[in-house]
């Protein structure tokens, strides 16, 4: 029986990123992976894919009516389109795969082909796809078998009109309409991705408002771009039953029906706990089975850690891969600075949206004397060059201290963008930091110093008020 110091279950960026640092740190590590390809869903199946495919959108429609250059010259007609972006999304994915892999190999992590199961706390049973059976033994183990979407048994999924967010990436020709059942993430990128290349979208959830985890006005925001884009919205709405009618899928929402081409179900994802042997060893899970865990990631099984999707929200890749990095970390006995306390949250719909830190709704709950300043692409230079007249930065900003609260963001390289207030915030300053500080012009990076001064200004009010009363 083959011995390894830690033994890490599950290829994706969790799992990748636990398993390397394990190895820089001297450990004998092996990766286990059940199938064909590494990378797991954020690489094969569902964040890369998914980014690739907006990417590839954007800059084959939206970029080119904003005047930028198109960085995908093959794709010219919409009608091939959609075979063309996953030719392309499948060479990005090799070529990450590639990366990868010579990460692996040149940190000496033994890959391990095959479906892992818990023999007992300290033994595992891999079945290979030759139908063998191997046993490893180790140390300490890392589970990080990551998500996958939910599917309801009510549900008629056949991977050509009814599909979920991995079948969704395969599709070979672009539909005229697509229902999409979901208001949340998931939902709303495949929406505009699909809107931006001419379908007639629309999404149907029981809530009143999409992404209501948001701050209100951010959700309103990205809805009305998404409005202009043509997607249409039925919120409120309870689904009955989905069922296939010749060429048509049909939803059933009270007394009216909605009728598409293709339909994407979004409601969710389960973790991958299946065939682990999880209660065999007694470990503690949450609600709806994510793997329950302490600020070390270990389950309440000291030398089992679990991380990523399995542990539940936020269940993004870059949060899975600090977690990886701290969970390998705690299993080498490492005490050294681990992660900040501020960690950023990016949708990658049309417009894009990020955010770090609190919420209105979250500081509001907690009585947080306040001040919200805003920085709008409309007033930026570079904001005008890219045609983006709707997106705006919001500085939420502590009315006693002046540190930074919260920072959101809606429009063209959010994502980007949210990672200077991160910094600010990590470093513990304050407005005044944004204040002195000189952006680069043109750039979008200035609506920061704008929404500061924004805040800046409405602090000055209060405290002549105070001085005044």
């Amino acid at each position: 029986m083959s011995h390894y110091d830690i033994l890490v279950i599950g290829s994706g960026p969790a799992g990748h990123r636990a398993a390397i640092q394990a190895a820089k740190r001297g450990k004998r590590v092996g990766l286990i992976e059940r199938k064909p390809r590494i990378g797991g869903a954020g690489l094969q199946t569902g964040t890369i894919p998914s980014k690739a495919l907006r990417e590839i959108a954007y800059s084959a429609t939206m970029g080119a009516s904003h005047g930028m250059r198109n960085a995908y010259p093959n794709i010219t007609r919409q009608h091939n389109f959609l075979s063309e972006s996953v030719r392309q999304k499948d060479i990005i994915i090799d070529k990450q795969e590639s990366v990868f892999l010579n990460q692996l190999m040149r940190n000496g992590v033994a890959l391990i082909p095959g479906e892992a199961g818990f023999s007992d706390s300290h033994t595992l049973r891999i079945k290979t796809s030759q139908g063998e059976d191997l046993h490893l033994h180790a140390d300490k183990f890392i589970l990080a078998t990551g998500s996958r979407p939910r599917r309801p048994a009510d549900v008629p999924f056949d991977k050509q009109r009814v599909l979920d967010s991995t079948s969704i990436l395969h599709m070979q020709e672009l539909p005229k309409t697509l229902s999409i059942v979901g208001g949340g993430v998931i939902a709303c990128e495949f929406a505009t991705i699909y809107a931006s290349l001419g379908v007639e979208v629309t999404i149907i959830d029981s809530h009143p408002k999409i992404l209501s985890f948001l701050c209100a006005d951010v959700s309103s925001n990205l809805e009305t771009s998404m409005r202009h884009m043509g997607i249409q919205f039925h919120m409120n709405e309870n689904i009955q039953s989905i069922r296939r009618h010749a060429d048509k899928v049909i939803l059933q929402c009270g007394e009216h029906n909605i009728e598409s081409d293709c339909l994407l179900y979004a409601l969710g994802r389960i973790p991958n706990t299946d065939g682990l042997g999880l209660k065999k060893l007694n470990i503690q899970c949450q609600q709806r089975g994510w793997i329950k865990t302490n600020e070390h990631y270990q389950t309440n099984i000291p030398h089992i850690y679990a991380v990523g999707d399995l542990i539940g929200a936020p269940a993004l890749a870059a949060t899975g891969m600090e977690q990886g990095r701290i969970a390998a970390l705690h299993a080498c006995d490492t005490n050294e600075a681990i992660t900040s306390s501020h960690l950023p949250m990016a949708i990658y719909t049309i417009p894009e949206v990020a955010w770090v830190g609190d919420t209105c709704t979250q500081l509001d709950e907690k009585n947080v004397d306040y001040v919200t300043g805003f920085g709008y692409y409309r007033e930026t230079a570079r904001g005008q060059i890219i045609g983006d007249s709707n997106g705006m930065l919001k500085l939420l900003v502590d009315s006693n201290t002046r540190k930074i609260l919260g920072i959101h963001i809606v429009g063209e390289s959010a994502s980007e963008l949210v990672h200077i207030g991160q910094m600010v915030m990590n470093l513990h300053g304050s407005v005044d930091d944004l204040i002195r500080h000189v952006f680069n012009y043109p750039t979008l990076a200035e609506c920061y110093k704008m929404a500061a001064l924004h805040c800046s200004n409405q602090l000055k009010k209060q405290q002549q008020h105070v001085t005044h009363t």
